[in-house]
C-alpha cells in the first residue's frame, strides 16, 4: 500500500494531496464514532485524499476477531453507504481498491521482511496471525464488497507491483480525466498593477 501510493504520487505536486494511514484507533478515535477519525481526514474540494486503510477496517477486524456484537456489524454497513454516499453528494470522488495479494506472494513478502535488513522495520509478528486467519478476513471482504458497493470497488491483482500501480493509475487517470478541470482565469488587473510597479 504504501509503495502504490509512492509510485502513484511521485510525480505529483504534493500541495493538495494528503495521504493519511489508519492504524488501531487511538484512545481519543476510539472515544468517538467509528467514522470520526475518518471523515477528519475527507479531503477539501479541490484537494486529493489517499487512505492507507480505511473505515472498512472498522467491519473487517472486528468482525473476525470477534469483539464487537453481529449487529453492530451490521449497522456499520449501513452507516459507511451513509457516510459515502454523502461525500458523493458533496462532490468528492470515492475510488475504493482492494489490493489482491495471492497467499504464496503474501508469505513471501513476510519472509523477505524477516531476511532482508532493509524492509525489517515493517516487519511485525501479527501479520503471521493475520495470514492464519486469512481464509475468514477474504470471508468478510467478499461480504463488504457485496454490502457496500454503491461507490464501486476496483478489485486489483497485486502480485506484481508494476501491475497494481498500472491497474489504479488507470483509474485514478480515468477519474480526473472525468472531472473536466481547467485552469483557473487570470485575475483581473494584474498586469496594470505590475506595470505600476
Amino acid at each position: 500500500k504504501d509503495g502504490l501510493t509512492r509510485g502513484l504520487l511521485r510525480y505529483c505536486n504534493p500541495i493538495g494531496i494528503n495521504v493519511k494511514s489508519f492504524k488501531k484507533p487511538t484512545p481519543e478515535e476510539a472515544a468517538h464514532d467509528f467514522l470520526w477519525r475518518v471523515h477528519s481526514e475527507t479531503p477539501a474540494r479541490g484537494e486529493i485524499q489517499v487512505f492507507i486503510r480505511s473505515h472498512y477496517e472498522d467491519i473487517l477486524v472486528p468482525s473476525v476477531e470477534g469483539y464487537i456484537p453481529p449487529q453492530t456489524i451490521d449497522q456499520r454497513f449501513g452507516l459507511i453507504n451513509d457516510f459515502e454516499k454523502l461525500l458523493m453528494h458533496n462532490h468528492t470522488r470515492v475510488l475504493k481498491f482492494y489490493l489482491h495479494v495471492s497467499p504464496e506472494t503474501q508469505k513471501e513478502r513476510l519472509m523477505e521482511r524477516i531476511e532482508n535488513k532493509r524492509k525489517h522495520w515493517k516487519h511485525k509478528d501479527g501479520d503471521w496471525d493475520t495470514r492464519e486467519k486469512m481464509e475468514d478476513y477474504l470471508k468478510v471482504y467478499e461480504w463488504i464488497f457485496e454490502k457496500c458497493n454503491e461507490v464501486p470497488w476496483h478489485i486489483v491483482p497485486s502480485d506484481r507491483n508494476w501491475q497494481k500501480l498500472y491497474a489504479v493509475s488507470v483509474e485514478v487517470l480515468k477519474t480526473l480525466k472525468s472531472l473536466d478541470l481547467a485552469w483557473p482565469d487570470l485575475q483581473t488587473g494584474i498586469f496594470s498593477q505590475e506595470k505600476r510597479a
